[in-house]
């Protein structure tokens, strides 16, 4: 692979002082890739709303990294997430994640907007455009999200978010090639000019990627390639590796030069597989 390619990366915020040595390594590990930004999660319900700043922050702070963080509809009220705009804005950040956003542990399977509160991403977007000139990335679902009612309502609700300012998506991880290039082919159709970038999940547990899938497609050779590795972290790091970056190779084929890669804080496999897309380190 020639190396012509851009790459982004996903962390999520640390729970413990060993959990944040461990993202810190990942960052410096990834950083000389030259990313063209590194996201940080946001729990559920303003979880972890404290920590995702505070990472944030530091990124911003400490590197020269462009951080975007994450922010949700989920738990706060407009103020409060204005609020939370400004404290991103003072702290140099100007790049945003915006999502709707799951609803917490034990608040009901549905999302249910605060009273106060933004409705939707698409509203989420429009606030935060208004408030401050961010940079806005937002979610999409090559294979549909769970919720939508059907595959033209989902295209819909990610055109009103571009409509509303959004700059970019990321997908949701899949592992489907053709689901990927029928995606774009309706988003095109759709008159979606705007960037939409794959999200590429490395495989560290095959029984967790079962769990998270929803409605992802797992191809039966993927399942036949993973079997009996869930014990073996080792092998399954390699096969993983090699699976992600296969993956990307038939992408790029098909035009894509941007790829986002959900590190779940760790470096090996999100380097190994841009080593193989022929991406080096900067000097």
């Amino acid at each position: 692979m020639p190396g012509d390619i851009s790459v982004s990366f996903e962390f999520f915020p640390p729970k413990s002082e060993k959990m944040e040595n461990q993202l810190w390594e990942a960052i410096t590990e990834l950083a000389p890739l030259d990313p063209s930004f590194v996201s940080v999660t946001y729990g559920a319900g303003g979880s972890t709303r404290e920590r995702t700043h505070a990472t944030v922050a530091r990124i911003a702070r400490e590197t020269a990294l462009v951080p975007a963080a994450h922010l949700t509809c989920v738990g706060a009220s407009k103020a409060e997430i204005a609020e939370i705009a400004d404290q991103y804005w003072e702290a140099g950040v100007r790049h945003i994640v915006a999502l709707r956003g799951d609803p917490p542990a034990g608040a009901g399977t549905r999302f249910e907007p605060h009273p106060q509160g933004y409705a939707s991403a698409a509203e989420l977007v429009g606030g935060l455009k208004a408030r401050h000139d961010f940079e806005i990335s937002v979610a999409a679902y090559p294979e549909v999200h769970p919720e939508a009612v059907s595959a033209e309502a989902d295209l819909d609700n990610l055109k009103r978010k571009f409509d509303a300012g959004a700059s970019r998506a990321i997908t949701q991880f899949f592992f489907s090639t053709d689901a990927w290039f029928r995606f774009i082919d309706r988003a095109l159709a759709a008159g979606i000019t705007a960037p939409i970038l794959p999200g590429i999940m490395p495989v560290t547990s095959f029984a967790a990627i079962r769990r998270m899938s929803a409605n992802t497609l797992i191809p039966p050779e993927m399942e036949a390639m993973f079997e009996g590795l869930d014990e073996r972290p080792g092998p399954r790091a390699l096969v993983s590796a090699v699976a992600a970056a296969d993956l990307c190779r038939r992408l790029y084929a098909g035009g894509v030069r941007d790829f986002h890669f959900y590190t779940l804080n760790k470096a090996e496999q999100a380097y190994a597989i841009c080593h193989l897309l022929g991406l080096r380190p900067k000097p």
